[in-house]
């Protein structure tokens, strides 16, 4: 399925990232969430597992701009009584691809399930690893207000050069600061087939952080649409891959709709 500025292709997401290779594809954001540790059940299809992964994260560094981003959303389950570590490894395997690890951000659920007794605290987040292919080339920060802004008052800081103690300084508060990288959404209400739907505020804000309009976003596991969306709202091109049939068109059809 094709439409102006977005292309929605059903297959392997490895199979069909080759063929993107192939023809010179380049995309400038990579934001997705992959299936992790069988944490949801998906519509039949090829389970997604370390293989694929592994597979995957070399050709997303091939595929991707120099000075281009991915925003990967993971997280671990707990089996035998310990966590995965699941999101870590993927981490690595991005960094040994060649990708720096940009940041570590935390999407902090507002609205997290509530956890049955056992002897941790209740899972209330998901990693947003961003990774970048050497320096992002574009930052676009999203800015929150100071609550103190305008005021100002002396303190001291610490040397930076290496030497000891602290300098004396005067400081003004400013009236507005970069957000930090622990971002709040709730899960999405969701009401389609796909079982694990994106906030449409975090792709939209991921968007706008690391793109310009005219830049292509991607997502290779883009089961409902919601990063789609979200790239052809801002004024972004769009590609899309799924593995299952009836998620290409629910898609499809969200976009339809949006459009």
């Amino acid at each position: 399925m094709k439409m102006q500025n977005c292309d929605i292709i059903c297959g392997d997401c490895c199979e069909k990232v080759k063929e993107l290779i192939d023809k010179g594809v380049k995309v400038d954001l990579t934001i997705t969430s992959p299936p992790y540790d069988d944490l949801r059940t998906y519509l039949e299809g090829p389970k997604f597992g370390e293989e694929t992964w592994r597979n995957l994260i070399p050709l997303l560094y091939e595929v991707t701009n120099d000075g281009g981003v991915v925003v990967w959303v993971i997280n671990d389950r707990i089996k035998n009584g310990s966590k995965t570590g699941t999101s870590f490894k993927q981490a690595l395997a991005f960094m040994d691809a060649g990708f720096n690890l940009n940041d570590t951000m935390i999407w902090e659920k507002t609205n997290p399930m509530p956890q049955v007794s056992q002897p941790r605290y209740n899972q209330s987040f998901e990693y947003m690893f961003v990774f970048s292919k050497g320096k992002p080339k574009t930052f676009n920060p999203i800015k929150v207000q100071c609550k103190c802004a305008g005021q100002d008052y002396d303190s001291t800081c610490k040397n930076m050069g290496g030497e000891n103690g602290r300098t004396e300084k005067h400081f003004i508060i400013n009236k507005d600061k970069i957000k930090s990288n622990i971002w709040k959404f709730a899960v999405a209400n969701n009401k389609t087939i796909h079982p694990a739907v994106f906030p449409l505020q975090l792709a939209i804000d991921h968007i706008l952080s690391w793109t310009n309009e005219g830049d292509m976003v991607f997502d290779p596991f883009v089961g409902s649409g919601t990063s789609g969306i979200a790239a052809l709202q801002l004024g972004r091109n769009f590609i899309g891959i799924d593995i299952v049939p009836e998620y290409c068109e629910l898609t499809t059809k969200q976009i339809e709709n949006f459009l």
